[in-house]
């Protein structure tokens, strides 16, 4: 394997273990007794800070754009931050009432979700491919949930939460590869960052008002900021340049079994052989998908 790749993909892959240790941190800070809108608040606060110091100090090209594209461009990603930021708030209450393994495979349906809105977007059926893969990961959510044991007891508020989060990911994913492009991706990363901490200010503040702890922000604040808003876009930023779309998705879902092993050994959250293979299938229907759009990308 060329040396830049290899690079790239132990770059994206750190990202994403990055992303998958990060509930098992919420999960700890709930049980100090921290809400979670102090959580998704402070979370958010903090990356927004740690980013805009990143942005001041690393050197990068500038694009040369008029002054009213660029502050065309910042709304733009204000508005599609928004979608960052419900993103948070609905998983962090999704894991407070169903383990971080059901969590994130909840999350996960971002990946037929996208399917689903790339079709609508292009006013065309999905590929073959495509479809099988959509079947699989339902299939291997049913697996991973435990839906289909007889003792299968579950708080289906965190299964409707963990939907929504699927939602408004699939609506970030989607709107990182599209929204104003033109601007660096330190840049991108914290203006859409600033939408995401727009709006779960706007959802948190009336909880806020009335009890939040600012111990939260040593204790806690610090270590998620750093896993969920500092740490990834860095990575990802390093990282996907130097590799395809098409791996770069395949490393993302490593993701998937970096939070069930951390749930697993922090949390003392077990997972069954089932589980087990619900989870390898999703993540061999997120191959499947993604090894066409490399084989592709290659041909071009």
């Amino acid at each position: 394997m060329d040396k830049s790749i290899l690079k790239g993909s132990i770059l994206v892959g750190l990202g994403a273990c990055s992303y998958g240790m990060l509930t098992t941190f919420v999960k700890m800070a709930y049980a100090d007794g921290y809400t979670s809108h102090e959580v998704t608040f402070s979370q958010m606060a903090l990356g927004v800070i740690g980013l805009l110091l990143i942005n001041l100090f690393v050197r990068r090209k500038q694009t040369d754009v008029a002054e009213v594209s660029r502050t065309r461009s910042k709304l733009k990603l204000m508005a599609a931050g928004t979608t960052l930021g419900l993103t948070s708030t609905f998983y962090y209450l999704a894991v407070k009432y169903i383990p971080v393994s059901i969590g994130i495979v909840m999350l996960m349906q971002s990946v037929w979700m996208g399917v689903v809105l790339e079709a609508l977007i292009q006013r065309k059926k999905p590929e073959a491919k495509k479809n099988i893969a959509v079947i699989a990961i339902l299939l291997g959510t049913l697996m991973a949930t435990n839906v289909l044991n007889d003792s299968f007891v579950i708080d289906w508020r965190g299964i409707g939460w963990g939907f929504l989060a699927a939602m408004s990911y699939t609506g970030t994913i989607y709107c990182s590869n599209t929204v104003s492009l033109e601007m660096h991706s330190l840049k991108r990363s914290l203006w859409m960052m600033i939408g995401g901490f727009l709006i779960v200010s706007a959802i948190s503040l009336p909880y806020l008002v009335v009890e939040y702890r600012m111990e939260i922000l040593l204790n806690w604040g610090l270590v998620l900021a750093l896993f969920g808003t500092i740490l990834p876009p860095l990575l990802y930023t390093a990282g996907m340049p130097k590799i395809d779309v098409g791996l770069g998705a395949i490393i993302s879902s490593i993701e998937l079994p970096a939070a069930v092993l951390m749930a697993y050994f922090l949390l003392n959250e077990k997972v069954d052989l089932a589980q087990w293979l619900g989870i390898v299938l999703i993540l061999l229907a997120v191959v499947q998908m993604n090894l066409r759009k490399r084989k592709s990308s290659r041909v071009q």
